[in-house]
């Protein structure tokens, strides 16, 4: 019985994946196209998809908690020099490959195999990192705001809420980028909950310090993330096989090296912030995204002023 509610676990997590994977060539989870949208559109749409998609997880956590389904919560960290230094990194590594870790999992489900070189430089960078700043990591700190301080009474608000924002959407019936970043919010909080930490930039982390654990089952869930993003690059009408060339392969993997070196500083990916960090109210993970969008928005800038 166990073995089948482990399996029955997987099999819904690996459903979650690839639904992630798919909703993310259509949502608007890039962290670079968000800010790009502000810069030069005056926008904020995609900022907004993804405030409220980490709203979503908060609420998906809170219940979680509430029912027993989650036992421990990601580990918090306090905010220090380094969050902000690496913040600064991650935002220049995405401003460099042209997309952060789930825009190169969009890119790499439209055909765009440059975007392969992005998680080879993460890697790079996560196991180079100590050598390059000759620091340690930052420690685990207060945890801050947790789901299981939060009221009954708004923990039932907030499951009202989602109800309704879900029925809302299917009476829609519209496939907005808007609505596909509130179905990557959700999948990842049933995620969070049946798998724990998961996604590849937390394996190749793991990988790079050696203390990777449940390797097997992780990547399979990758490899998920990413057959969803092919299905969905294919459904969308945007799967081109395209070769790289050297310009981008060191572009993709220049950028991967700098997210990479900032992940670990802060630490967290733009994933784990706008995901977990972020509707868990910790501090550092509110400025690190913030620093990282203001680095993307000065970059970009200046790219077009020089």
């Amino acid at each position: 019985m166990d073995l089948m509610a482990r399996s029955i676990a997987f099999g819904a997590a690996a459903l979650c994946a690839a639904t992630m994977g798919y909703a993310i060539q259509r949502g608007a989870t890039c962290t670079v196209a968000a800010v790009d949208e502000i810069v030069t559109q005056r926008g904020v749409s995609r900022l907004v998809a993804l405030l409220e998609a980490s709203l979503w997880v908060a609420a998906g956590l809170a219940i979680a908690q509430r029912l027993g389904w989650i036992a421990q919560l990601p580990v918090a960290y306090g905010l220090t020099g380094w969050t902000i230094a690496g913040a600064a990194l991650l935002g220049l590594g995405a401003w460099t490959a042209g997309a952060c870790v789930f825009g190169a999992i969009a890119r790499l489900g439209s055909g765009e195999w440059a975007y392969l070189a992005t998680p080879l430089g993460f890697y790079l960078g996560c196991a180079s990192v100590a050598a390059v700043f000759g620091a340690a990591m930052p420690q685990a700190g207060a945890a801050g705001a947790e789901p299981n301080a939060v009221p009954t009474l708004l923990v039932v608000a907030l499951a009202a809420l989602l109800v309704w924002r879900a029925l809302l959407l299917a009476w829609r019936r519209a496939w907005t980028p808007h609505a596909a970043t509130l179905v990557i919010g959700a999948a990842f909080a049933v995620l969070l909950v049946l798998a724990g930490t998961w996604a590849y930039t937390d394996v190749l982390a793991e990988l790079a310090r050696g203390t990777v654990h449940g390797v097997t089952t992780r990547v399979l869930l990758v490899l998920g993330l990413l057959g969803g993003a092919i299905a969905g690059g294919w459904r969308a009408g945007r799967l081109r096989w395209q070769l790289p060339t050297l310009r981008a392969l060191a572009r993709c993997l220049a950028g991967g090296v700098l997210m990479g070196w900032g992940s670990l500083l802060i630490p967290g990916s733009n994933d784990g912030l706008i995901l977990v960090g972020m509707p868990l109210l910790r501090p550092y993970a509110w400025a690190a995204f913030a620093t990282m969008c203001l680095v993307i928005a000065a970059a970009g800038v200046l790219r077009r002023t020089v």
